[in-house]
C-alpha cells in the first residue's frame, strides 16, 4: 500500500489513463504525408534511432515474432500463408535484412521452430539482442538463448489478470529476477499494467498491445449496443491505442507498444508509426511484426521509425 501511494498519492492516476486518454488531441492528429517514399532511400541512408535499454543500447524498432510462425491475428487464410512462406531460410532471410538495416533487437517467443530457426541465423553469423516472451520456464530462456530481458507473455497475464491469479505472474516475475535479466510483464488490457504498477511488482518495463483484443464477449456487447461480432477475440477498436499509449506517458519504466498496426488493420503504416512515437516516451520502443513477401515491409517500417522515432532537436 506504502509503494501504492508513494507512485500514485490518489487513484486519479489510473482514472485519467482509462478515461481521459481518448481524448487527447496528440493521439487523434492527422498524420502528414510523407515527402519522400521508403523505396526511393537508399539502404545506407536508413538510420533507425536507439534507445538504452537496461546496459544495452537497442533500436527503437524490434522484429516481431508473430508472422513468422503464422500467428496473423487476422484470419485463417493469412496465418496459413505466412505459415507456408516462412520457411527456415525465409526466418534467416528476414532477420538478416533488419539487422542490415540497423535493426539489432527481436522479441523472441519460444515455441515451434523457434529454437532452431533462431540458432541458423545465429550459426550464419547473426546477431540480435533478444527480448524474449516468458512463455516457459525463464531459466530454461537463459540457459539456452541468452536474453537481455523476458517479460511475462501477454496472453498469460491476461488469463491470469481474468482468473484472479495474478499472484502467478508476480512469482514468475521474481523466478526471473533470479536469473540476471532485465523482467517484464505484457498485457493486451491497459487495466492489468496500471495494476501491476501502482502495486510496485519489482519489473523493469513493460510491453503493452496498443489494441484491447482480450475483451470479454460481455464487455463487447455492453461496448457495441448487445451485438457479438465474429471472431471477437480480434476486435480492433480506433478509440483503443490512446489508453495504452496513456499509461505508457505516465509510467517511468520503459515501454513496447505492440500490434501498432492493428495486426495489418490500419490503412496507413506511416500514420500508425506516427501515433505510436509521438505518444510513447523517448526511451520507449515498438515491436514490429514483419510479412516481405510483397514489399519491402522491413525498410518500410525502419524508414518510418527514422522518420519519426528521432530523437527531439
Amino acid at each position: 500500500m506504502n509503494t501504492r501511494r508513494s507512485f500514485l498519492k490518489s487513484t486519479s492516476w489510473s482514472m485519467a489513463v482509462l478515461a481521459g486518454a481518448a481524448a487527447d488531441p496528440l493521439a487523434q492528429a492527422p498524420a502528414q504525408p510523407g515527402r519522400t517514399s521508403p523505396v526511393n532511400v537508399p539502404d545506407s541512408e536508413i538510420r533507425i534511432p536507439r534507445i538504452q535499454f537496461g546496459k544495452t543500447e537497442i533500436s527503437r524498432l524490434v522484429v516481431g515474432c508473430n508472422p513468422l510462425y503464422g500467428y496473423a491475428h487476422f484470419n485463417q487464410i493469412l496465418g496459413s500463408t505466412m505459415r507456408e512462406w516462412y520457411t527456415p531460410e525465409k526466418v534467416v532471410e528476414v532477420l538478416q535484412r533488419s539487422a542490415q538495416l540497423g535493426i539489432n533487437a527481436f522479441n523472441y517467443f519460444h515455441a515451434s521452430r523457434a529454437p532452431s530457426d533462431y540458432e541458423r541465423f545465429q550459426a550464419a553469423g547473426g546477431k540480435m539482442n533478444l527480448i524474449a516472451q516468458g512463455n516457459v520456464d525463464p531459466e530454461i530462456l537463459v540457459k539456452t538463448l541468452h536474453p537481455i530481458a523476458i517479460y511475462c507473455h501477454g496472453e498469460q497475464v491476461d488469463n491470469a489478470y481474468r482468473t484472479g491469479r495474478l499472484d502467478t505472474i508476480k512469482e514468475y516475475c521474481k523466478k526471473t529476477r533470479q536469473q540476471g535479466v532485465m523482467v517484464g510483464v505484457g498485457s493486451h488490457i491497459p487495466e492489468v499494467l496500471i495494476r501491476v504498477e501502482e502495486e510496485g511488482w519489482d519489473v523493469d518495463f513493460y510491453a503493452g498491445c496498443v489494441y484491447n483484443r482480450r475483451r470479454t464477449p460481455e464487455e463487447l456487447r455492453r461496448l457495441l449496443g448487445g451485438e457479438l461480432p465474429e471472431m471477437p477475440g480480434e476486435v480492433y477498436l480506433q478509440d483503443d491505442p490512446p489508453r495504452m499509449y496513456q499509461f505508457m506517458r505516465r509510467t517511468p519504466k520503459p515501454c513496447f507498444a505492440f500490434k501498432i498496426l492493428a495486426a495489418g488493420r490500419v490503412g496507413s503504416p506511416e500514420q500508425a508509426f506516427r501515433l505510436a512515437f509521438q505518444n510513447i516516451k523517448p526511451i520507449d520502443g515498438v515491436f514490429v511484426g514483419m510479412f516481405p513477401r510483397f514489399k519491402d515491409e522491413i525498410k518500410e517500417n525502419a524508414f518510418w521509425t527514422m522518420t519519426y522515432g528521432k530523437p527531439a532537436a
